[in-house]
C-alpha cells in the first residue's frame, strides 16, 4: 500500500544540476542520503578546503569556520591574516569570503585559504 515511498529515497533533493565532474558523490557511501529528511536538519555535503575534503552538515559556513578547517592551529604570537576564496558556489559562482561573512555551501564547493604574516 505504501510502495510509492520506496522510490522517493533515490531522489536527491534539488541536485539535478550537478552534471559531470562530481564523481566523488559515489565515494561518500550510503549514509549521506539519509541526512535529508525530517527534523529540518541540513543535508551533509562535501566541501574541499585547500584540496582536502570535509563533510559538513549545514547550509552555510562562515569565514572563521573555513579558516579553522584549513588551519586548525595558529602559531602562538603569530600575526596571521587569511584570504578565503571559493569556487563552484550556488549558481556556479566564485567569490571571496571575508571575516564575519557566511556563504551557502553546496556539494563539491571548493575553498582556497591563504595565510599571510601581517607583521
Amino acid at each position: 500500500m505504501h510502495t510509492e515511498h520506496k522510490k522517493d529515497h533515490d531522489h536527491d533533493g534539488d541536485s539535478g544540476g550537478r552534471g559531470p565532474g562530481h564523481g566523488h558523490d559515489d565515494d561518500r557511501g550510503p549514509g549521506h542520503d539519509n541526512d535529508q529528511g525530517g527534523g529540518g536538519r541540513p543535508k551533509t555535503v562535501t566541501i574541499y578546503v585547500n584540496t582536502r575534503p570535509h563533510d559538513v552538515a549545514k547550509e552555510e559556513i562562515s569565514f572563521e569556520e573555513v579558516v579553522k578547517l584549513a588551519y586548525p592551529t595558529t602559531p602562538p604570537g603569530a600575526n596571521i591574516g587569511y584570504t578565503v576564496t571559493y569556487q563552484r558556489g550556488h549558481g556556479n559562482k566564485d567569490g571571496d569570503l571575508v571575516a564575519g561573512q557566511t556563504v551557502k555551501v553546496k556539494d563539491g564547493m571548493i575553498f582556497d585559504v591563504t595565510a599571510t604574516d601581517l607583521s
